[in-house]
């Protein structure tokens, strides 16, 4: 931005007019006069002019001709130095033709010096002004460009950070999940499973668009996550109903089934420490609600058919699933078309009928999961430590 004086520039052939003009505005302005629109072109070489009275009746080359030039492209230095023409001419006709090339104003001849005066500063406030908007203007366009930037990078971090966090919780869940399992070593692989299960039945749901209304706003991912901890009550459970080596009598198989109510409790304390809702309150569905049962007679509450969530309802099914064709101390494996068979039976009692018609449709996919069996345990004993239990 200029902070001293304004330039103007005067061209015309008569030195008289010249000096009227100079004299006229040389108290407030930088002059600098030219006879002639070559002399002009050749002082604009060297000086840029806040801006030009331009006569129009001149010799060799008159206004018109020189503000073609002046105006020849958007990109000349000179295009947007504004032009007053000062003209004897005072038809339409020519003013319309000066405005037409770019002129901004008029001035007739012989002009008063008191009206060129007021002209002049009006459009030299006109024109600071417009230099001050584009500057603000350019300003402002940097600082968008800087803040842009700027929130680019806070994003960057936050995403980093964010992973960071992610990948730790991810860590942590899943030591959780291992250190419940490893207080049993009966069913190893247990919650790898049911969550692997536990995804077949939501994504050929969400194809389905079956229960639109109860998915909405799932975020499968966390929700798969969190199932992990469905299981985190048998922390609480003693070792010698955990591991025993035979069947449950039925005072054990009463406690064990507390751990449902006790998962639901250690979760809520998790709970009173974190502010991530949305993950806690997953895993307390999951934990609390999948040994419900659709006709009213699971536990701990005893909800039936859709008073039951839609998660506890999923992770049901993979859960027996898998206690059916896993071994233990009172049974044998069973084969997977069996426990295929055994899950359709209880269609519209222990289970969701519609879900019951999801999971056939997956089925086969199920059977995948017994080359997980072959590693190291992982998981803890399966909420239904008796076949009998299905009934």
């Amino acid at each position: 931005m200029r902070d001293q004086r304004s330039v103007i520039m005067i061209v015309d052939d008569n030195i008289a007019n010249l000096k009227i003009a100079k004299n006229c505005l040389s108290d407030v302005y930088d002059i600098f006069t030219a006879p002639s629109a070559a002399k002009m072109f050749s002082l604009l070489t060297r000086n840029q002019p806040d801006l030009i009275l331009l006569d129009i009746d001149m010799p060799e080359m008159d206004g018109y001709e020189a503000i073609k030039l002046l105006k020849s492209s958007p990109t000349a230095p000179t295009y947007d130095i504004p032009v007053i023409f000062l003209t004897s001419m005072s038809s339409p006709e020519d003013e319309i033709k000066g405005l037409t090339l770019g002129a901004i104003d008029y001035i007739s001849k012989p002009f008063l010096p008191q009206l060129l005066r007021k002209r002049v500063e009006l459009h030299i406030t006109l024109e600071t002004q417009r230099r001050q908007l584009e500057f603000q203007a350019v300003k402002l366009q940097a600082q968008g460009h800087e803040l842009k930037l700027f929130n680019e990078n806070l994003q960057r971090l936050v995403d980093q950070k964010t992973s960071k966090v992610l990948e730790l919780q991810s860590a942590i869940l899943k030591t959780v999940a291992d250190l419940v399992e490893s207080r049993d070593n009966i069913t190893g692989g247990h919650i790898e499973r049911t969550q692997r299960g536990l995804e077949l039945l939501i994504r050929r749901l969400t194809d389905l668009n079956l229960y639109p209304e109860q998915m909405v706003g799932w975020d499968i991912d966390l929700m798969l996550q969190s199932s992990q901890l469905h299981d985190v009550g048998k922390i609480a459970i003693s070792d010698t109903i955990l591991n025993k080596p035979g069947p449950l009598s039925d005072a054990e198989f009463e406690e064990i089934k507390k751990h449902a109510a006790l998962g639901v409790e250690i979760i809520e304390r998790i709970g009173a420490e974190t502010s991530d809702s949305d993950f806690l309150k997953y895993s307390k569905i999951f934990a609390g609600t999948h040994h419900e049962k659709w006709d009213g007679f699971g536990y701990p509450m005893g909800l039936a058919k859709e008073a039951i969530p839609l998660p506890g309802r999923l992770m049901a099914i993979a859960d027996v699933y898998d206690a059916l064709v896993s071994d233990r101390p009172y049974k044998k494996a069973f084969a997977h078309e069996e426990a295929v068979r055994i899950i359709l039976d209880k269609k519209g009692s222990h289970f969701d009928p519609i879900l019951v018609d999801v999971f056939e449709m997956v089925a086969d996919q199920f059977s995948s999961f017994e080359r997980i069996r072959e590693r190291k345990p992982l998981g803890c004993q399966l909420e239904i430590p008796r076949v009998a239990a299905l009934a």
